[in-house]
Formats: C-alpha cells, structure tokens, sequence
C-alpha cells in the first residue's frame, strides 16, 4: 500500500514545496488577468475597467463556490489518502467533480438570469452596468468546466503532486497571454474580446486537469450512480461550510463594491485594479491556503497531530515572512502602476491606500486563511464559515462606511484591512489553540470512510 507523501518528511519543506507550485500556478493566472485588464485600460475608456470591476464582484460569489468544492474535495480525498483508502480516494475525486459541474450549472443559470438586477444592486448605472452584464453573459458559464477543473487540480494536491496541479493552470494562462491583445485589440473586440478569451481559458484549464489527473495519473475513477448518491453526503459536509466560507469574501467585496461607488468611475477604475493586484501579490497566500489542506488531511487521516500541529505553526511563519516581502515590493511599484493602468485622481489615491495599508493587512488575513484550512481540513469548517462571516459579514461594511466618512475612498481600504487584523488575530489564536488539542480523526468524531458507504478491507484489517 503506499504511503501518503505527506506523512515522512519536514512539514516546513512540504508548506513551502506545494506552496511554491500553488503559487507559480495562481499568481501566473492571475498575473494573466491582470494583463486582461491592462488591455482593456489601454483602450482608454475607464469606463470599461469599471465594468469589469462590477462584473467581478458578482462573478466573484460563483468563483467562490467551486474554490469551497475544491476545497471540500481535497479534504476528503487527502483523508482517505492518509488512511490507505486509495481506491476510495478515486472514487471521491470522480464524484466530486460531477457533484461540483451540476452545482456551478445551476449558479451560472440564476446568475445569469438575474445579471442586470446583481450588476444594478452594486452601484452600477447607464452604459457601464450595460457592459458589466454582458461581460456576465458571456463569462459566467465558463465557470461549470472550470469547477470541474478546480476539483481536478484539488485531487492532484491532496496526493502530493503540485507541480502537476501547477501545469493546469501554467496551461491556461499561457494561452490566455498570447490571445487577450489578438482579441481586444486586432480583432477589434475589445471587452468582449477579454470575456471571449476568459472563457477559452477556462476550458482550457478542464483539458489540461483531464490529462494530468485521469490520464497521466489516474487519480480518478468514473463515477457511477451509486458512488454519487454514497460520496454525496461526506463530501457535501466537508464541502458545504466551505462554500460557505467562501462566499463570505465575495460577498464582503460586492458591499465593499457598493460603497466604492459612491466616488465614481475613477475610484471603481482603482478599485478594479486592487481587485486584480490582490490576487497576483498574494497568490502564495491564497495557495498556502489550499496547499496545506493536503498535508493537514493526510496526517490527521493517519493520526499523527504532532505533524499536523508543525504545519499550522510553520505556514503561518511562511505567511508572516511572505507579506513582508510582498510590501515591500509593493510600495516600491506603486508609480509604475499608477501609469501602467492609467489611474487618475481619486483613483491614485485609492491604489496608494492599498499599497501603503491594505497590503500590510495581509499578515492578519493570511493568518485567518491558514486558520481556515485547518478547521475545514481537521473536522470544524463550520468555525471557517462563522470567522470569515465575522470579517466580511459583519465587520467589513461598517468599517468601511466609517472610514470612508473620514477619508473618503481611501477609507474602503482603511477599513478592510482593520476587519482583516482583528478577525485574523481573532481566527489563528482559535485554529491555535484547536490544533493544539487535537488527539485523531477519532477524538474529533470524524470517520471519513464509514464501512457502509465505502467498502475497504485493507483499513479494518490495520485496526
């Protein structure tokens, strides 16, 4: 039987290991979108930045619900990994990724079914709403492939193979690069050229995920009927609060959204431009998350807490370490981005805000992630869902509000990042405190292989 990768060896080596390919996969994606929106910049319409700004606060929910399916998952998966269950391991990751297509189906038809009414509930009026929900229209039923893609890539980490998960994503962006200036500019198709290349990078994402992970590495198996009606259950439980948690952060940027717009095209220009910078500094943040997810499950699947205890310890050393650098890099390039996306008047202001503030809050909300995958990986997603609920639910609109009353747009900065410092704080003393009482799968009363639903021989034979 062999052994999980994730059980032998120094768990900093395997953070920063799957971290690191995690994050070349991530940032490179998101480096490919903020090219996209460099392209559309350049036509020189802020008003088309804008629109994507308000389209991506409502894409964000449906993003955000194939992440917590990947998240779910990859926990489950690297559990039955961890136990020896590999067979059932497969059986998971081929259901999942059914169970995750069917589910972002029926988002994408509500979402885009109601596009002009979530589009106008963000602030958005006129010609720019008009944009933002076509752009909608054409992008958000990409997201179905890709939420089985995502799945794909969750079940190559959680059996170790992050480069191979990298290379999915590697794939993709390499062809949105080379597509995005061929449709917006010598097509002529401008923000539908940037929609039209989204999606051929989404599908393109669900290609290369079918070859690493069922071709190459035959991690998966086809599911049939029963396995789905069997699987559904402890995946949905592990799954649902993820989404769950998810959702929090769309959710706490669409109200961030609506408060943004209060000061114009200018400041949703920037707000568009943070939206995508976020995503592209902190993309080792955002992997860390769910790289460790793997090397939490596996080892509490085979019960060894001290090793699941090293790892929250040393990702969030790796998460401090990595936000420094990052803000520091950060505040160096803050003209050049100004000039790059063209941003004018309270639009600068809004970008140095998030370099000079927001980007230093990181070392909270990195902190609020490593607890989250600690909780949705050894047994409580539920306190991932109350923390991220707290930050973005209830803390994150009035902060804003407040601060902006004060400084203006510069205040939706100022009053993410507080939310952020004090749930962080709040979330990694808790995940602490937690990991640090664990004592097995057992203990926590979490079977993820009942006898009944997934037959193993092997795993009665060890007890």
């Amino acid at each position: 039987m062999e052994q999980g990768r994730f059980l032998t060896g120094g768990t900093m080596g395997h953070v920063v290991r799957m971290t690191a390919t995690g994050a070349m996969g991530i940032t490179f994606v998101f480096l490919v979108d903020a090219a996209n929106l460099f392209w559309v910049s350049q036509l020189g319409q802020p008003q088309l930045v804008a629109a994507i700004g308000f389209a991506y606060a409502v894409q964000f929910f449906s993003v955000s619900i194939a992440v917590g399916l990947m998240i779910g998952a990859t926990a489950v998966i690297s559990r039955s990994i961890g136990m020896g269950s590999r067979d059932q391991a497969r059986r998971q990751a081929g259901a999942a990724a059914v169970i995750a297509a069917s589910i972002l189906a029926c988002v994408s038809t509500l979402i885009v079914g109601f596009r002009h009414q979530l589009i106008g509930f963000t602030g958005a009026e006129g010609e720019t709403a008009r944009l933002a929900a076509r752009y909608l229209a054409i992008t958000i039923p990409s997201l179905i492939p890709m939420s089985a893609a995502l799945v794909l890539s969750g079940t190559l980490r959680a059996d170790g193979y992050g480069a191979k998960a990298m290379y999915i994503t590697l794939t993709g962006g390499m062809l949105l690069m080379l597509i995005d200036p061929v449709l917006i500019f010598w097509m002529g198709w401008g923000l539908d050229g940037a929609a039209i290349g989204l999606v051929l990078f989404r599908f393109t994402l669900l290609v290369a995920a079918i070859y690493f992970a069922i071709i190459q590495m035959k991690l998966v198996d086809r599911p049939t009927l029963r396995t789905l009606r069997n699987i559904a259950g402890p995946f949905m439980a592990v799954a649902g609060p993820a989404i769950a948690t998810q959702m929090s952060t769309p959710a706490g940027n669409y109200l961030l959204t609506i408060v943004m717009a209060r000061y114009g095209d200018e400041a949703m220009a920037a707000w568009a431009v943070v939206g995508r910078l976020t995503v592209v500094v902190f993309g080792g943040v955002f992997a860390l998350s769910g790289a460790i997810g793997g090397i939490f499950g596996q080892n509490f699947g085979a019960g060894q807490m001290d090793r699941v205890r090293s790892t929250y310890r040393d990702a969030l050393m790796f998460c401090f370490a990595y936000t420094v650098v990052a803000w520091v890099l950060m505040l160096i390039a803050t003209p050049y981005v100004i000039k790059a996306f063209a941003l004018t008047g309270v639009g600068q202001d809004v970008l140095r805000s998030f370099t000079l503030v927001g980007v230093g809050g990181f070392i909270f909300i990195g902190a609020l992630f490593v607890s989250n995958a600690a909780f949705n990986n050894l047994g409580k997603p539920g306190r991932s869902t109350l923390v991220n609920w707290s930050k973005d639910g209830i803390l994150s609109f009035p902060a804003a509000a407040a601060f902006a009353g004060l400084f203006g747009a510069s205040g939706v900065i100022y009053g993410q990042a507080a939310a952020g410092a004090l749930m962080g704080i709040i979330a990694a003393t808790w995940g602490w405190f937690y990991v640090n009482g664990l004592r097995g799968p057992d203990a926590a009363g979490l079977d993820p292989a009942p006898p009944r639903a997934y037959p193993n021989p092997d795993r009665h034979r060890r007890r």
